[in-house]
């Protein structure tokens, strides 16, 4: 839960224009982004511009700051190497998800600078989770995100294994894959960053517990360059992480055709159950078995049409694992198959 005893010094009041990025009198002012956004938090003088340098388009008045935040109903959600998972009830601006982080080394306007441009390259794609706002003082930081009800893919999966909810069925797995596919296509279809510091072509960190989930069972992939926000994790952070980058830095670790490992990891997941990932040559040996139906591996059922689909989805989630990663398909690679052999869209 986020500390009641944070707040310690009353914040200057703002004098003049200013811009929507952090400064040093507005450590305990939580900042909303995107120019629709429903919450009225930004500083007096404010401008947002959409990143139009042209457009300046004024913003309400602050009036959310720290010790507000800190009053607010939090229920903690799940928790990973970067920080802890929240819903946040803010006081008279409604529900949302936040991420704490664990141990953010860069500055204040570092942080503000990466989030924002994160921000406006996702904006608007309904493919993935959008930021509505951030704070950053000297004892927490965190971003504030579109909250789901629904949870995450993690959830679900977990709900049906081990409390015996109703399971996932094929149709609604199939839409989930193509989803999260066309999430990665939108990043990875970004130009690349001039910036050595942020690169805005990878997302870094793809797993089931970072897929929501709407009440149409449409899926959103949140965490969108947040491994870039923090320290680099700790080594068993990440499901799906691979041994062999577990001893290699940040930089070797991001990498598109590392997004398409974490994805076809998490396809596997989907397809076989949480031990599927830690059985790949088991799985390889018996492909014949398993499309003849004759070894069980599917974890939803199968039949008919379904099942050719779900063993096509199987040899794609192979080629993503495999160790090569010159031989991982493109996502280009992989929506085109997604959509020209199993013909959906």
């Amino acid at each position: 839960m986020l500390s009641r005893t944070l707040y310690t010094r009353k914040t200057k009041k703002s004098e003049g224009s200013r811009s929507q990025s952090h400064n040093a009198d507005d450590e305990d002012c939580l900042v909303g982004l995107a120019g629709d956004l429903p919450l009225n938090i930004c500083r007096s003088g404010g401008y947002y511009d959409g990143g139009d340098p042209h457009i300046r388009t004024p913003v309400k008045v602050a009036s959310l700051y720290l010790r507000e935040v800190l009053m607010s109903s939090v229920q903690v959600m799940g928790e990973s190497g970067l920080g802890i998972s929240e819903k946040v009830v803010l006081p008279n601006q409604g529900v949302y998800a936040s991420k704490r982080f664990r141990n953010v080394t860069v500055s204040r306007k570092e942080f503000g600078r990466r989030v924002e441009k994160l921000v406006q390259v996702s904006k608007g794609n309904e493919y993935l989770v959008q930021v509505r706002g951030y704070l950053y003082a000297k004892r927490i930081k965190f971003v504030l995100c579109d909250y789901y009800p629904m949870g995450s893919l993690a959830d679900l999966l977990d709900g049906t294994r081990i409390l015996g909810h109703t399971p996932l069925d094929w149709n609604k797995r199939l839409k989930i894959i193509l989803h999260v596919a066309r999430a990665i296509a939108f990043i990875h279809g970004q130009c690349r960053s001039q910036d050595k510091n942020l690169q805005l072509n990878i997302h870094g960190n793809i797993k089931s517990s970072n897929v929501l989930l709407k009440m149409n069972f449409s899926a959103c992939l949140s965490e969108y360059g947040f491994i870039q926000l923090a320290e680099e994790p700790s080594e068993d952070f990440g499901v799906w992480k691979q041994q062999s980058l577990k001893k290699t830095n940040l930089t070797e670790k991001m990498s598109q055709k590392n997004d398409i490992h974490s994805y076809g990891m998490m396809v596997l997941d989907i397809l076989g159950g949480p031990k599927a990932s830690t059985q790949i040559s088991c799985i390889l040996e018996r492909k014949k078995e398993i499309k003849e139906g004759v070894y069980v591996f599917f974890e939803c059922l199968v039949e008919g049409k379904g099942r050719m689909q779900a063993f096509q989805v199987l040899e794609l989630a192979l080629a993503c694992v495999n160790k090569s990663h010159e031989a991982r398909p493109s996502i280009d690679k992989i929506l085109a198959f997604l959509g020209d052999n199993l013909c959906i869209g």
